[in-house]
């Protein structure tokens, strides 16, 4: 018993791999052009192949399928925002759910209630216009102030995961574990087959700052990750995501 159990340890660490470590204050330091150059292959190759082996837990499908259906009764509004900043609205979809839990009376920037500027991080934003602020004039605040309106590169899962992940931030790679952010609620589906057998652990296996700077490994996110919604709603084609392609991402028409 005690040897099958080391056995499917082993499996599991040789298919899903410590994630690539990445200077955060680097990138921030960077202008956007240059953020580019720190998504290296190393990074690009990760996120394709955990996008790629990425399925859903069995018991958070039901609230995936609930959360998607949400997003898309919304796409108009997600839509509206990208006619203003070129960011793709599936993505925008996916930060309003990771930021605001899909609430339209919140800044996309953090949560924070529109009747105010923002209190937390980054502070005082909007700048621009007085409250009570409108969604759309906070979302395009937001994207614009993490430079997303000049990103170039949402022509690939790499590239559009690179800036998710970074709309959040980097640290969880300092402590050796694939960001909750993206991954919490899928399991590396080593066997592409959907089914989760022993030897596939879940991609995200615990840890999460509990607010700003502070690491505790005993905590864990319970909220579902971008790139699982991602990954079910191009399954679903509601959008289109090309691994390793030079080929826009768009949403399904």
């Amino acid at each position: 018993m005690a040897f099958a159990f080391v056995h499917i340890l082993l499996v599991a660490a040789a298919t899903l791999q410590r994630p690539v470590y990445v200077d955060e204050q680097l990138v921030r330091r960077e202008c956007w052009e240059e953020q580019e150059m720190q998504l290296t292959q190393d990074l690009r190759d990760e996120y394709n192949r955990l996008f790629g082996a990425c399925a859903a837990s069995d018991d958070r499908k039901r609230e995936i399928e609930s959360i998607i259906t949400r997003m898309m009764k919304n796409r108009a509004r997600y839509e509206a925002v990208e006619a203003r900043t070129g960011v793709p609205w599936f993505v925008i979809a996916v930060l309003h759910n990771m930021e605001c839990g899909g609430d339209f009376s919140k800044h996309l920037h953090n949560g924070d209630p529109l009747t105010a500027r923002t209190v937390q991080e980054p502070k005082g934003r909007p700048v621009a216009g007085h409250p009570i602020f409108s969604w759309e004039e906070s979302a395009v605040d937001a994207l614009q102030y993490d430079t997303f309106d000049r990103w170039r590169e949402w022509n690939t899962v790499a590239g559009t995961l690179f800036k998710i992940e970074l709309y959040n931030g980097l640290g969880s790679r300092n402590h050796g574990v694939h960001t909750p952010y993206l991954w919490c609620g899928a399991f590396f589906d080593a066997n592409g087959d959907g089914q989760r057998q022993a030897s596939e652990i879940p991609i995200y296996i615990g840890g999460k700052y509990v607010k700003d700077h502070v690491w505790d490994p005993k905590a864990r996110s319970q909220q579902i990750g971008a790139a699982v919604l991602l990954r079910r709603m191009l399954d679903q084609g509601l959008i289109e995501m090309p691994i390793g392609s030079q080929q826009p991402a768009t949403g399904a028409k």
